[in-house]
């Protein structure tokens, strides 16, 4: 579905440049939705017997279902699809969409299509090859999150490494989520791009047969056309969700607020993200040096951190770098770890990115470090005090590969390596948590003082050198023997090749 999709906007190429084709299919794709959804409750309510209020909005947004005047309809943009209007039409639904359904307020795109200079002939194709899709059977209402991610990996494919846009592969988010355990509170994202964090966040709370309605969701996104689509990517799974639109570190809209679950991708090593009088004295490096100028790293750091409750826990993804960077990035990440925030660092496999092959670090920075009993989805946790400890996990040997050159984690490798972070932090560890070389190892925060305050898993985890494990003596009889064969075969066949040549009357 997803690769017919693309060539139908391959077939656009020209006038639409292939880093656009996501908002050109995802909002025709959100009117397909919308109107099967919308045709499927009205049949119900005839069904019913309730075919007097098939026109009443109340009907359908009582059933997370949005309501659509005639005009907004799929069934009536298909009939008009070859029309000289139809990218008007289309215009025209989004708007009334809108204002008839107040969830969806900022979330449409305005006046769009009429001002992309489409062709008419490759437009009513698209449309045709979005009319076979059975929104109906996606019972999940993943489509817009599908269609999202793999048009973000085929345009980072088509344009090379560093372009498009960074999103989160899913096996990431879903191992974040297993993690940090986000079953209720409010969960914030600084950088949220189409919303797949919350998305995932939520679909941990029901795999885990907990209450959606127990979490808030908090987020920012400061491109405007993404910042649109995680509006409607949410709003057609039916989550609630305060999300703004703006710069996080220049317009933070979210300056009070203290979550109790971060999840964030942030762009990596983003330069020149401040001005060097720009934000020296922001509240959210206090206690804290101002990260420099030439990279965001520590200034997503702080930022996710200031936004933490007293029990908050967050889960992040930066490029290596930070690890061990020096200057005052060094001088904040000694901070950090003095004070006992870093709970957790684990390197991820290359290849798991689309649009980069580097490996990354997944952060988990915890506010209560102490020991103590939550009730986590009706369930009572026993943490142990973790206090002047670092969990270090290096996952480069972990993963799966997938579409040929990509990594991505089976669901048996996150619950593994969840198991591992949760027996650590709780009690009775010393039975369930090991040490164990190439894999993990908890180092107190003496050991990091050593090391320069680096967080560079190797420099905790204990490396096997396999050269000393090699029986020389053994291996080099094994090979004599091998080479022994070797030889006498060679001979044979030299004797066999003799033959044949004088039986020919050529003498060697």
């Amino acid at each position: 579905m997803e690769s017919a999709l693309w060539e139908s906007c391959n077939k656009l190429r020209g006038a639409v440049e292939p880093a656009e084709y996501k908002h050109v299919v995802l909002s025709l794709i959100f009117l397909k939705y919308a109107g099967d959804r919308f045709e499927q409750r009205q049949q119900e309510l005839i069904a019913q017997g309730l075919k007097e209020y098939v026109d009443q909005v109340e009907f359908y947004t009582a059933e997370n279902v949005f309501y659509l005047p005639p005009k907004c309809r799929w069934a009536y943009i298909m009939e008009n699809a070859k029309q000289p209007n139809i990218f008007q039409i289309i215009d025209d639904a989004l708007v009334d969409i809108e204002k008839k359904n107040k969830q969806l307020e900022g979330a449409l795109p305005y006046n769009y299509y009429s001002n992309l200079g489409l062709d008419k002939t490759k437009f009513a194709s698209l449309l045709d090859e979005i009319n076979k899709l059975d929104t109906v059977a996606d019972t999940e209402n993943d489509l817009i999150g599908r269609v999202y991610e793999y048009f973000l990996g085929k345009f980072a494919i088509a344009e090379g490494k560093g372009k498009g846009e960074y999103y989160t592969p899913k096996s990431i988010v879903n191992l974040i989520a297993e993690l940090i355990e986000p079953y209720d509170g409010k969960i914030y994202d600084p950088c949220c791009g189409s919303g797949g964090m919350f998305v995932q966040s939520m679909k941990f709370v029901k795999a885990h047969h907990g209450n959606m309605k127990n979490v808030s969701v908090y987020g920012q996104e400061n491109t405007n056309t993404t910042f649109k689509l995680a509006r409607m990517n949410l709003a057609i799974r039916g989550i609630s969700a305060d999300i703004r639109q703006g710069d996080t570190f220049h317009n933070d809209h979210h300056p009070d607020l203290k979550a109790d679950y971060i999840m964030a991708n942030p762009p990596f090593n983003q330069k020149d993200w401040r001005e060097t009088n720009q934000l020296t004295q922001d509240g959210r490096w206090d206690g804290y040096d101002t990260p420099p100028t030439s990279n965001a790293n520590y200034g997503w750091i702080l930022n996710i951190f200031s936004k933490l409750s007293t029990r908050g826990v967050a889960g992040f993804l930066l490029a290596n770098g930070a690890l061990s960077a020096d200057g005052t990035e060094l001088a904040i990440r000694r901070k950090l770890i003095e004070n006992d925030k870093v709970e957790a660092i684990i390197i991820l496999p290359r290849n798991m990115f689309y649009s980069t092959d580097i490996s990354v670090t997944l952060w988990i920075l915890n506010n209560n470090k102490k020991a103590r009993v939550e009730t986590k989805n009706g369930e009572e946790v026993h943490y142990r005090d973790r206090e002047g400890e670092v969990l270090f996990i290096d996952l480069r040997q972990k993963g799966e590969p997938f579409e040929k050159k990509y990594i991505q984690f089976s669901p048996e490798q996150i619950r593994e390596i969840a198991d591992t972070y949760h027996n650590w932090q709780r009690a009775g560890y010393e039975q369930t948590y090991h040490n164990e070389p190439e894999y993990c190892y908890s180092a107190t925060r003496n050991e990091i003082a050593q090391k320069g305050y680096s967080l560079v898993p190797s420099k905790y985890i204990e490396f096997r050198n396999r050269d000393e494990q090699i029986d020389f003596d053994a291996k080099m009889r094994e090979l004599q023997t091998d080479l022994r064969d070797l030889f006498q075969q060679e001979e044979e066949s030299t004797k066999e090749l003799k033959s044949l040549f004088e039986k020919l009357g050529y003498k060697i």
